[in-house]
């Protein structure tokens, strides 16, 4: 058991027996030198070359090492094993040697050494092939002759008596040789045809990663786009809480520093005060009325209405003007967070309103009435309660939100201008000139070109962020919540300008955010 496993470890895994010399390539697989020379050969003019065990690629051809350690246990192992009597066809004819075959005669069921073989008959009845110790697979089961015909019915090899007698009488049949040049010319065609299919496999796998590498190579561009954005954002954050704390301590100070100075003040005035008082006490405590009459008239009580203004006018900390500048300075690290898209300011216009489509006069709403609000013109959608918006977006990345109704139907997408104003097919997603996301008795499904896609989502869609970039061929859908969540992406080649386009029925509205 242990010697037919080394057996299996000293085997060449290309042509299945002993390495022969073997070599070594820089994966670390071994190959008997001519097999894996011829292997290479066959790569050659393909660009790239490959380990036939692992695959391993190598840019050029890969040089061979010679495993010097290999070849000493395959002639280890080969002195080891006990000496077998070759085997092999021998000639028919050589009775008194063993004289190796060349060719078998199926005709004879012969085989033929070198000498026997050139007095051999030339007639083409006489079919030589390699030589074969077993007839058997080429005898018919039933009449033990010999296969000569092919029947295109049954699809079997035949001899002649099943072709004469048998029950293949009366059927097509072939030339063993004319059947399988023909079905060489099958296998051919079939071979083009895979290869082709092969072709056309690999220029998808290598698309898709092409593909694979530019979403890794974008996600690391967003990646360091979004984490220097950050940096940048707790930069500012950081200064500008460092710049409001300064104020406030600035305020503080001058705040403070005005009290302490009138504190000051006023604990003098408190000291003067407290001094006429002792000497109010003391004259009131005189009892010769010459005296308190001729002493100095303290009883006259000053003005304290400058004490009064200057308390007032102390101040307190200004919390409105550091409220202000905190929101400005916050609104403004906002606006400076960029993104790569132009948010639109859409409008409705009036003139395509369908008559029971109510516009707001801001121009962002659209209700369902119930009655007839505008007179037909041929602008304006006739089948369907549309409205589409004044501005046309025909090249860029835009994006616009939408607030939607929790009841009745709406529809919120874009079209084309050429799309129909009436008929079955007017309506945004009903064609192939419009796309939309729709709310349909609490369903919600994305449609173009008639076909509907039914969406899972977990909550009701009343707000919408809608992403259109032109060049690109992409509209997608977002459900603006915590987290925002997508929900479709149409791809596709855009044609004409586009108008974003919004339905409203039974009790649906729509509203644009500004």
């Amino acid at each position: 058991m242990a010697t037919a496993d080394l057996k299996d470890e000293l085997n060449c895994s290309i042509c299945l027996n002993i390495y022969t010399e073997p070599v070594t390539l820089r994966c670390g697989h071994s190959f008997c030198q001519v097999c894996i020379r011829s292997a290479l050969d066959r790569q050659d003019g393909g660009g790239m070359y490959t380990c036939p065990e692992c695959r391993a690629e190598y840019q050029k051809r890969p040089a061979l090492r010679r495993n010097m350690k290999l070849c000493n246990i395959v002639e280890h192992f080969l002195s080891t094993q006990p000496v077998t009597k070759a085997a092999g066809i021998f000639c028919t004819y050589c009775v008194h040697s063993s004289a190796p075959a060349v060719k078998t005669c199926l005709m004879c069921e012969a085989s033929l050494c070198d000498l026997h073989l050139s007095v051999h008959s030339k007639s083409t009845d006489h079919v030589l092939t390699e030589p074969t110790s077993s007839m058997d697979n080429r005898k018919c089961a039933t009449h033990r002759e010999m296969l000569k015909y092919y029947c295109c019915k049954d699809t079997v090899c035949i001899c002649v008596s099943c072709c004469v007698f048998g029950e293949h009488r009366g059927h097509q049949v072939e030339l063993l040789k004319e059947a399988s040049e023909k079905k060489k010319e099958k296998l051919r065609k079939a071979l083009e045809k895979l290869t082709s299919k092969r072709e056309v496999t690999e220029k998808s796998v290598q698309s898709l990663q092409d593909h694979r590498r530019g979403i890794q190579e974008k996600a690391a561009n967003m990646t360091t786009r979004v984490t220097a954005l950050f940096k940048d954002i707790r930069a500012q954050l950081q200064a500008l809480e460092e710049r409001v704390l300064s104020d406030i301590s600035r305020q503080r100070d001058k705040v403070s520093l005005s009290v302490t100075d009138l504190i000051q003040q006023l604990e003098i005035r408190m000291e003067e005060l407290s001094r006429k008082m002792t000497q109010i006490e003391e004259l009131c405590q005189v009892t010769d009325p010459l005296t308190v009459l001729q002493g100095q008239d303290i009883s006259r009580v000053e003005n304290d209405e400058g004490h009064a203004k200057r308390l007032q006018a102390v101040g307190d900390l200004d919390e409105v003007l550091i409220s202000l500048s905190l929101q400005s300075a916050l609104s403004r690290t906002v606006t400076d967070v960029k993104q790569n898209f132009s948010v639109q300011n859409l409008l409705l216009d009036i003139k395509t309103a369908a008559v029971d489509v109510a516009v707001s006069g801001d121009l962002k709403s659209a209700t369902w009435s119930k009655t007839p609000i505008w007179a037909k013109t041929p602008q304006r959608f006739k089948n369907y309660c549309q409205v589409q918006s004044f501005q046309t977006l025909s090249s860029g990345q835009n994006y616009w939100e939408v607030d939607t109704s929790e009841l009745g139907n709406w529809r919120v997408g874009v079209a084309y201008p050429s799309m129909e104003r009436k008929g079955d097919l007017s309506g945004i997603g009903q064609n192939n000139k419009s796309w939309c996301l729709r709310m349909c008795q609490k369903d919600y499904l994305v449609v173009h070109g008639a076909k509907e896609v039914l969406l899972q989502v977990e909550t009701s869609l009343q707000r919408l962020g809608v992403y259109l970039d032109y060049e690109g061929g992409r509209l997608s859908f977002y459900q603006l919540c915590d987290p925002i969540k997508h929900l479709h992406t149409f791809t596709t080649t855009f044609t004409e300008p586009l108008h974003a386009v919004f339905l409203v029925w039974r009790d649906g509205w729509v509203r644009i955010r500004s």
